[in-house]
């Protein structure tokens, strides 16, 4: 019996015929590659990730840069992942335009590829992106401290506390739409540090952690110890630039904002640490990345973009408990609630 079917199978296969069976979630094994695995936005990313593949039955592996901007780490998971059979790559890229050739290998293999949270540069890389509208995010906070400050906007001294030299397009559309929600004028949007408004200090790169986020406010208060404005990449860059203000005694006379909305953020807005924050939904982000996965190994459909945009939209709150007229937002009770969901 077993001799008749390999048989009638080798002459299938001599004659050019192949009859591929549908995939089924257990034959489906997916892929997530995070920038890090202790930065708490990746940690609850990976969670989202690993509860929907264990409920739709996809065997899922998990890599991750040993720090932020560790882009060698991230191409050798994709290779693992190419070498694996995986049906789909999730991804939160490190340099997001040095990706693109090894995701193209993959995507070449029949490997559904989906950027979450951070775009590729071109966008059009990955088959899909997840993520929160970096830019709005970015305005969102702009928009408040300009309310916030009044008046004394126009004679503001700011800190740029950015993510990365490589400058991958998360951290240029945040720093870009902040720029733009405060009234400055942009030089190149695809770019951050061309700007020539005068109220800039300057800008520096923090990798997206707290230690860095220090340095960079260190670096910056030199330059001009009048800074009174921080716009920061993350949290952990900002509880960092906190920290610095708080060792020059500057703390109480400078506003920060920053873009995450993570459960240490929200606490540190409503402890003053930050004054608002951006709030986004890594969970969601991956949990939808799982599913789409899931239905392209069953039927070959790819997702779809949010109507009118070239990504999905998994949305931004702003969260403050100091509301500013014209800028919606909700208070950190209610960002508690829906931290990272």
């Amino acid at each position: 019996m077993k001799k008749s079917l390999l048989s009638a199978a080798l002459g299938a296969l001599s004659l050019g015929v192949v009859f591929a069976a549908p995939a089924h979630a257990a034959d489906v094994s997916a892929c997530l590659i995070t920038k890090t695995d202790t930065n708490p936005f990746f940690v609850k990313m990976k969670e989202g990730a690993t509860a929907k593949a264990k409920e739709l039955g996809i065997n899922l592996k998990s890599y991750a840069g040993k720090i932020d901007g560790d882009h060698e780490s991230q191409v050798a998971a994709v290779e693992a992942c190419i070498a694996d059979g995986a049906k789909g790559i999730l991804i939160t890229a490190s340099d997001t335009k040095a990706i693109a050739d090894p995701l193209k290998t993959a995507r070449d293999a029949g490997i559904l590829v989906i950027a979450l949270d951070t775009p590729l540069d071109p966008i059009s890389a990955a088959d899909a992106t997840f993520a929160t509208d970096n830019f709005k995010a970015g305005e969102l906070v702009g928009q408040w401290a300009k309310a916030t400050l009044g008046d004394k906007a126009a004679s503001a001294k700011i800190a740029m506390l950015d993510l990365a030299i490589s400058q991958p397009s998360v951290d240029v559309l945040r720093d870009q739409g902040f720029l733009k929600g405060f009234g400055i004028d942009l030089g190149d949007p695809n770019k951050w540090g061309d700007e020539t408004d005068p109220r800039i200090v300057g800008h520096d790169v923090t990798a997206g952690n707290e230690e860095g986020g220090l340095k960079a406010m260190e670096s910056l208060l030199a330059k001009d110890g009048g800074i009174n404005l921080v716009y920061t990449i993350n949290e952990p860059a900002a509880a960092g630039a906190y920290e610095a203000l708080k060792a020059a005694g500057k703390e109480k006379d400078t506003l920060i904002v920053s873009v995450d909305g993570g459960c240490p953020g929200v606490q540190n807005v409503a402890d003053g640490v930050i004054g608002a924050t951006s709030q986004q939904y890594p969970l969601m982000m991956a949990s939808l990345g799982i599913e789409a996965i899931k239905k392209f190994a069953d039927s070959g459909e790819k997702p779809k973009p949010t109507p009118g945009k070239d990504f999905f939209d998994t949305g931004v709150t702003l969260i403050t408990d100091k509301p500013a007229a014209g800028v919606e937002s909700i208070d950190t009770k209610a960002g508690k609630a829906k931290c990272w969901g």
